[in-house]
């Protein structure tokens, strides 16, 4: 499953739901968490079955409420029978949690997208998945939650870049994803007026190593996967890489377009062609 870009509609706003579809994104998070009224989840959870009930034009995953919170079952109770996708799991706190949502799924085999670091105990488990990296659909984070918890002001400083703290949380969901061998996915970039700082926050986000991205609104689908998308130049280059060590199968060193290349350039060229599907 390509996952670019997952675009978060609230489950009690259903007629957002087929704009959202058709806005190119490659799936879904329909929300029954924190965008969602406690005295209007159970109607978001009906309209999420009558959505998965129907056709799909793409992956449409459920966010449930936490495990912790009393509601997380009666989300599963009424989803479920209609096969989302996948599941979003909020307030995650290491591979103990996925187990545990496993646990809850029964014989329902669904890949789980948890969100990785919003309590102060989850930073810890950050090294945790990869026991569990078969149940995973990525790897994400969040920079809201956490300075909530713990009484921070914010996670961001005056010019919208992250402060210390929330920049190593992203460093460590980012490394604790590729040791799970499951896709990084970025958080969302919350100004939906600001294209010219979406373009900057996905070449950023694509630059580190992370492969595909959160939204809040259809109209940053288009550059998110653009941005994640590799370019015809990269392709090229990626291809020359491949085709050059193939040709000289022994070789742990290669000189390519006036430039020295390795082993690591050969690993990150066979990246880029597997990006580019």
């Amino acid at each position: 499953m390509k996952l670019r870009s997952l675009l978060f509609v609230p489950a009690d706003r259903p007629e957002r739901f087929a704009k959202a579809a058709a806005s190119g994104a490659d799936a879904l998070i329909l929300d029954l968490e924190d965008s969602v009224a406690p005295e209007k989840k159970a109607e978001g959870r009906e309209h999420i079955a009558q959505w998965l009930a129907g056709p799909r034009i793409c992956p449409s995953f459920v966010r449930i409420n936490p495990l912790d919170s009393g509601l997380a079952a009666e989300d599963l109770a009424a989803i479920l029978p209609f096969h989302p996708d996948g599941l979003v799991l909020p307030k995650a706190e290491g591979a103990v949690s996925v187990e545990a949502l496993v646990t809850m799924l029964g014989a329902a085999k669904l890949p789980i997208l948890p969100i990785a670091t919003e309590t102060p105990a989850a930073i810890f488990q950050l090294g945790s998945y990869q026991k569990v990296s078969q149940h995973l659909a990525g790897l994400t984070w969040g920079a809201e939650d956490l300075p909530a918890a713990i009484g921070a002001a914010t996670s961001r400083e005056t010019d919208g870049r992250y402060t210390a703290p929330y920049e190593m949380v992203r460093g460590l969901t980012l490394f604790g994803a590729h040791a799970a061998n499951t896709a990084p996915i970025e958080t969302v970039f919350p100004s939906i007026s600001d294209p010219e700082g979406l373009t900057a926050y996905v070449a950023r986000a694509r630059r580190d190593g992370f492969t595909g991205m959160m939204a809040i609104h259809p109209a940053q689908i288009e550059t998110i996967n653009q941005g994640f998308t590799p370019s015809a130049a990269e392709i090229r280059h990626a291809q020359a890489v491949v085709d050059a060590f193939a040709a000289n199968p022994g070789a742990g060193a290669l000189k390519l377009e006036g430039k020295m290349i390795d082993r690591p350039h050969l690993i990150q060229a066979r990246r880029i062609l597997a990006m580019a599907g």
